[in-house]
């Protein structure tokens, strides 16, 4: 059965994080939605999303195609009842529709006309920025499961401090005179990863391929530190998606980072207001700051993104794609993207500056600008309210 994961109504709402990505692109826990989804339910995956990103995620049709909501995290549950679902059924939680099976030119408006089947079981829906470290713990344990089931874990160096038994330990992995503490979540160390003398990990903790946590950095979990990324200074319940670097001391908390990010030596997050209310977050979808009904939230940043040493970000901060913040003081909450400067006010950060930067911070990972990540910048400049 060929199945496609689409963005639905969730795309608006997780921008900037999906300016550059389809929604079951984002990670939480271990895995992105989509490998999730590979795991679970095995077979041939494609995506439905904005147009400006089909040439880099095409969709990929048959006569018959199971369409799963790209926002869901897979569960036994769920595939026991997509197990049942019959050809002009769709399945709902609530007025949330989560599955469809139709044709090629289907869609999720196109559903609506379906059978509607109730599906009454808890539903993990990813569909708001601060979801992804929110819910980031139980997909942690979730992934982990499902990732060393019935496999031996590698072994850690003897100068290592390990407590607790929730560690799993992939091929390569580099880590001496750590202290990982796995009684609090699991501890997931990916392939060729590298964790350095110092370092200490209060887990859960999700570090993957290729990733390296820095000289005497404290992890407070769950955290998720996506691929090829580099991590120093305090992080906790935060996850970063992949390729990007806060290499240095500072602090990161409940926040989500996109991929080619760099925070520079020093940067801070707020992550609790003074006062101790809830935080409000920009919204994309409603073009205002929307309630989170969370009383800790930090910085979520769009890809490409940059910030300058000893950089503030208050609570609750909205930064888009290709934004370069720097300067004392802190900048406004939404930071719209290609935006270039701080405290004392932005200017647009010309596109072929823009791109110039990107081509040299992606060949640093062995990694191309190629013509389609161009058109995607390109096409994301050009949009209204970005």
């Amino acid at each position: 059965m060929n199945r496609i994961l689409f963005d639905g109504t969730a795309r608006a709402h997780l921008l900037p994080l999906t300016f550059t990505r389809p929604v079951a692109q984002i990670r939480v826990g271990i895995l992105t939605i989509a490998e999730k989804w590979e795991k679970y339910l095995p077979g041939h995956y494609s995506f439905l999303t904005e147009e400006y990103l089909k040439k880099k995620f095409p969709p990929h049709y048959t006569a018959e195609n199971l369409f799963l909501n790209g926002a869901l995290c897979p569960s036994e549950a769920l595939l026991e009842s997509l197990d049942k679902l019959k050809e002009n059924q769709a399945l709902y939680a609530e007025d949330q529709l989560l599955a469809f099976y139709g044709p090629a030119e289907a869609t999720p408006e196109s559903a609506e006309s379906l059978e509607r089947i109730s599906f009454t079981r808890e539903v993990r829906l990813v569909d708001r920025p601060w979801k992804v470290f929110s819910e980031n713990g139980a997909e942690m344990a979730n992934d982990f499961a499902l990732l060393t089931r019935g496999r031996s874990s590698a072994s850690l160096s003897s100068s290592n401090t390990v407590i607790g038994d929730q560690i799993f330990v992939e091929e390569g992995v580099v880590a001496e005179a750590a202290i990982f503490n796995s009684t609090t979540g699991p501890i997931y160390l990916g392939k060729d990863s590298t964790v350095m003398e110092g370092a200490i990990v209060r887990g859960g903790l999700a570090l993957c391929a290729h990733a390296q946590l820095k000289l005497g950095a404290k992890i407070y979990g769950p955290t998720t530190i996506g691929p090829y990324s580099k991590v120093g200074g305090e992080v906790n319940n935060s996850v970063i998606l992949g390729y990007s670097n806060k290499g240095h001391d500072g602090f990161l908390g409940n926040s989500v980072l996109g991929e080619w990010c760099n925070l520079g030596a020093d940067t801070n997050n707020s992550n609790l207001k003074n006062n101790y209310e809830e935080v409000k977050l920009w919204s994309y979808a409603y073009g205002r700051f929307m309630p989170t009904g969370l009383q800790f939230c930090g910085l979520i940043m769009g890809d490409h993104s940059k910030c300058g040493i000893n950089t503030m970000f208050n609570t609750g901060t909205v930064v888009g794609v290709s934004a370069n913040i720097f300067g004392s003081g802190f900048p406004r909450n939404i930071i719209p993207s290609f935006s270039w400067g701080g405290a004392t006010g932005f200017m647009d950060y010309r596109l072929d500056k823009a791109l110039a930067t990107a081509k040299l911070v992606m060949e640093r990972r062995g990694i191309s600008l190629d013509e389609t990540e161009r058109g995607i910048l390109e096409h994301i400049y050009q949009l209204p309210n970005n």
